[in-house]
């Protein structure tokens, strides 16, 4: 905090909120992704690469999905 006092002629600092993967939609996303591959038991990375690329398609295909994500934080779609 002195050192930011000290330089604010030239230093600006933003305060950022603190992980919030509440408020976060992607984080829910994430978690279904990682609920697929989370007993996968791959012989190299290109198969994990697979398998959520695969993960993501599916979600993207269905948007009620995507959807609940959003209705999870309480946030609104512009």
């Amino acid at each position: 905090r002195e050192f930011i006092d000290r330089n604010s002629d030239w230093l600006t600092v933003f305060q950022l909120p603190t992980y919030a993967p509440d408020l976060n939609p992607q984080e829910g996303i994430w978690s279904l992704v990682k609920r697929e591959i989370g007993n996968l038991a791959a012989a190299d990375l290109s198969q994990v690469t697979r398998a959520v690329k695969r993960k993501l398609k599916q979600i993207q295909y269905r948007p009620q999905v995507v959807d609940g994500c959003l209705a999870g934080t309480g946030l609104a779609w512009p």
